[in-house]
């Protein structure tokens, strides 16, 4: 086997795996604070993610697709797949708003510094990003993802091993915990689960797709997605039981991972806050550039003046809050996920059935 569907399951977890991830609080509203049942709301994610990955790619790779959109188009048609993609581009420019809330949070719990500070610092290095092409930058940072899985995973497994609370007193303080279907008129693990898998699917849509084109064998572009899905359900669920060990600390706070990291030792909650910061930048930067894309040609001045502004405008609306944000924008996200996870099922459905009907045709001759 070829090295093809290990690269596509690297690319999709990073894709997926971004400030949100890392910090914890994703986790924490999506299935942490379900309590103990939140445990099979990730293995649910991880299912989800598998097929969907595998579904994705397998397509893309079909079609030897040179962009998302070609996809979109295969699924919804070509007036349906242009309003899905303005819609999927207006909420990533959403996930990006979240990221600068989040570099805000970091200064604020790590630093004591007003997350306004954060957010500005972080606002001009992606404008900066935008208008001067530091693609040197990027690439450095994402060297930093082995780094941050390490650190979350170590961190966690430590604190998990560490917790003296017991499963009562954990269980009690999970209803405390704002979890993304609390205030729906039904709150469910399995919504939770269903929401985080449906907008990260779309999150990560585009660029699996294209990844996914430019794999010519269909067999391991699908294994590749079922790869990257597993491995993604992995993470989820070693970092779920981590914070579930220890949520009696963590209610209330914007950055999970770094609350953890801090018990630890200082050393380790500053090197997880760089971390954090690298991975919330890189996030940013691919949100905001495939924003401004749509509306301007990368590299001109136009795109430079747009990235000013929608950037800008992002720091205003940022002000909101890490949490608030994330548990407005991204269920919002995952219902046009929702919509992605029905079109990819349906068309898997019809090329099973096409298929079968194929084969009872040719052993009737």
């Amino acid at each position: 086997m070829s090295k093809q569907p290990f690269l596509i399951a690297m690319t999709f977890m990073s894709i997926i795996i971004g400030g949100g991830f890392a910090s914890g609080q994703e986790v924490l509203q999506f299935f942490t604070g379900y309590g103990v049942i939140g445990i099979a709301g990730t293995l649910v994610s991880a299912l989800l993610f598998a097929f969907l990955g595998m579904q994705i790619a397998r397509m893309s790779s079909s079609m030897q697709a040179r962009s998302h959109k070609e996809v979109l188009v295969a699924l919804f048609g070509t007036r349906a797949g242009l309003a899905i993609d303005l819609v999927l581009s207006f909420f990533l420019f959403g996930v990006g708003v979240v990221m600068l809330a989040g570099s805000g949070s970091i200064f604020a719990q790590q630093y004591g510094l007003p997350p306004l500070f954060g957010g500005v610092l972080l606002s001009v290095l992606v404008i900066l990003t935008l208008c001067l092409r530091v693609r040197g930058i990027i690439n450095l940072i994402s060297a930093i993802m082995p780094v941050l899985l390490l650190l979350v995973l170590t961190i966690t497994v430590y604190s998990f091993f560490t917790s003296s609370a017991s499963l009562e007193t954990l269980e009690a303080v999970a209803t405390e915990v704002p979890t993304i279907s609390k205030g729906w008129p039904v709150s469910h693990w399995f919504i939770g689960a269903l929401l985080y898998a449906s907008f990260n699917i779309a999150v990560g849509f585009p660029m699996l797709s294209v990844i996914g084109g430019l794999t010519r064998d269909s067999r391991e572009a699908a294994l590749g997605g079922i790869l990257g899905g597993v491995g993604l359900g992995v993470l989820i669920f070693l970092l779920n039981i981590g914070l579930f060990a220890n949520l009696e600390r963590l209610v209330g706070v914007d950055m999970p991972s770094l609350m953890l990291a801090t018990a630890v030792s200082p050393l380790v909650a500053m090197v997880m806050s760089l971390a954090l910061i690298c991975m919330i930048y890189s996030t940013a930067v691919g949100m905001f550039f495939a924003f401004t894309a749509r509306f301007a040609t990368p590299e001109t001045s136009r795109f430079k003046v747009f990235s000013v502004l929608f950037t800008t405008v992002g720091l205003v609306l940022s002000q909101f809050g890490f949490s608030t944000l994330i548990g407005t924008v991204y269920p919002m996200l995952g219902v046009v996920g929702l919509v992605l996870i029905v079109a990819l099922g349906y068309r898997w459905h019809t090329a099973r059935r096409e298929a079968r009907a194929g084969l009872a045709s040719s052993s009737s001759y």
